[in-house]
């Protein structure tokens, strides 16, 4: 096996193994097992899928809301696209073992996240998984710049507000270009949004709100 950064590794993720096998196993995509006869990840990737599961399902369910909110939500945080993302912006990309190092695909990239939330669940406990899923996957996601939802959540949790509420207005145009229009309301406040699915004009919606709420209520969360 090609020589891995093992300090590397533990420094970005925010834990140290007892296992280091374990530890190397996280990293080890398929296509570079099945070449040097050693373990991958796939089983790993699957009881990981399992536990953020379930650690992103207890954490909505206490920041509260109805079910379909939370499906959402959940949805959000889960798939594919914002566990690549997280992986990149961690830095852990660039020690994911591969046959062919150069062209990783998204699938590898993510499903590298849900390996490592079972790693650590295993080396060291639910505790130590959920530390992990917080600050590398939700808090991170809060902070993107692309999610004002969870931007106007933290806004108004840190304020002691009501949750924000989010109304469909209007749906228009084709089946293949479809525009939908939101409102979301908070703190006596209310904002449009526009976008071409439903998700993107709440974002808008609740883009415009925070930049409201920011202006009317002392311009930060602190």
């Amino acid at each position: 096996m090609r020589k891995f950064d093992q300090s590397a590794a533990e420094r970005l993720i925010g834990y140290t193994f007892r296992d280091k096998n374990l530890l190397v196993t996280c990293f080890t995509h398929s296509s570079y097992a099945h070449e040097h006869g050693v373990d991958s990840n796939e089983r790993l990737e699957f009881l990981g899928d399992a536990v953020l599961g379930c650690i992103v399902s207890e954490y909505l369910f206490a920041e509260g809301g109805d079910e379909g909110k939370m499906t959402e939500r959940r949805q959000e945080l889960v798939s594919a696209k914002p566990l690549k993302r997280a992986i990149e912006k961690t830095g852990l990309k660039k020690l994911l073992i591969l046959s062919d190092p150069s062209n990783p695909g998204e699938k590898a990239i993510s499903s590298l996240f849900e390996a490592l939330v079972a790693g650590i669940y295993l080396d060291g406990g639910m505790a130590a998984a959920k530390k992990f899923v917080r600050e590398k996957l939700i808090d991170l996601s809060y902070r993107d710049d692309e999610n004002f939802k969870g931007e106007l959540q933290e806004f108004l949790q840190a304020k002691k507000l009501d949750r924000a509420e989010y109304r469909l207005v209007s749906r228009s145009g084709e089946d293949h270009a479809p525009r939908f229009t939101v409102e979301v309301s908070a703190a006596g406040k209310k904002a449009l949004g526009e976008g071409g699915s439903k998700s993107e004009a709440e974002k808008a919606a609740a883009r415009k709100l925070l930049g409201i709420l920011r202006k009317t209520t002392g311009g930060t969360s602190d």
